[in-house]
This record gives C-alpha cells, sequence and structure tokens, in this order.
C-alpha cells in the first residue's frame, strides 16, 4: 500500500502538465534546466554566470551591448551578472576605440575559473544530451534558436506590443 502510494507520487512527479501559455512552458523548462546544471556545478558559480564566463571565451572583445543581444539578456540583469564578474576578478574591460563602450573579456583569473569548471559543464551537458537522445537533443536546440528568432524578428518588426 505504501509502495504503491510513493510510486504514484514518483510517477506524478515526474510527469509534467502541457500548460496552455508557450510563455509559462519555457520558463519552466529554463528553471529546471537551470537548476539541473548548477546542481552539477562546483559552488561558488551560477548558471548565469558561466554562460558570461562562457560567451566572453568564445567573443573576448565584445561589447556589453554585443553581449546583451547575443544572450538576450536586459541590461540591468546583464550589469549585474558582469558585476559579480568583474568583483571575483574575472573580467577584463578596455575603452574600445570609441570611448564610449567597454570591451570586455576574461581577465587571467576569468580563464583560469572558465578551465575549472568547463569539465564540470560538459558532464552535465553529456547527462544532459543523452537523456533527450541526439534526435530529441538536436530538435531542442532548433527550437529554441527558433523561437528567439521568431521573437526577435516579430520585435524588430514592430509586433512585440
Amino acid at each position: 500500500m505504501i509502495a504503491d502510494s510513493l510510486d504514484k507520487r514518483t510517477k506524478m512527479a515526474a510527469s509534467v502538465v502541457r500548460l496552455p501559455c508557450a510563455c509559462a512552458n519555457l520558463r519552466r523548462a529554463a528553471r529546471l534546466v537551470t537548476h539541473f546544471y548548477e546542481d552539477a556545478m562546483p559552488a561558488g558559480i551560477t548558471g548565469p554566470q558561466f554562460t558570461l564566463l562562457q560567451a566572453l571565451k568564445l567573443a573576448p572583445g565584445i561589447s556589453q551591448k554585443e553581449m546583451g543581444e547575443l544572450l538576450g539578456m536586459d541590461s540591468t540583469t546583464l550589469t549585474r551578472t558582469l558585476a559579480h564578474l568583474r568583483k571575483r576578478g574575472w573580467l577584463s574591460a578596455q575603452p574600445a576605440s570609441d570611448r564610449r563602450a567597454l570591451r570586455l573579456a576574461l581577465s587571467k583569473s576569468g580563464e583560469r575559473e572558465f578551465e575549472r569548471v568547463l569539465p564540470y559543464w560538459q558532464s552535465v551537458q553529456k547527462r544532459f544530451k543523452n537523456a533527450l537522445g541526439d534526435r530529441e537533443w538536436q530538435g531542442l536546440i532548433n527550437a529554441v534558436v527558433g523561437v528567439a528568432e521568431a521573437i526577435r524578428g516579430q520585435a524588430e518588426s514592430g509586433h512585440s506590443k
């Protein structure tokens, strides 16, 4: 009797209700995926911080505005997360040629932190990919990139409000 009850609760917890709102489903998935990744990462680094380290590794010299556009982050959230990197000494910022913008990159300490955390990220990325399977993984990546492109297209055409 108790075993049956526990089995039912486990099945209920594993099933995910399809909500009628795309935004609600995407936000829930994003929160769950973020927790999944952060649980696998070493103490002292969050998912958003690792995302910025990774972006800076891939695009050294990027401006803050370009970084916001790349990641789809609002200026306030990006500034706050970059401040954490700066406080830890992981961020290098140099004036751009027009001096109105800064060019962002990883500092030497930021490079070391990225390399320290990278194996944890690779491991959880592999677990996630294996859980979905190659076909579903590619479908997921294509779907979320397609969502970002569609929404960006709507915003650029003036249909966002």
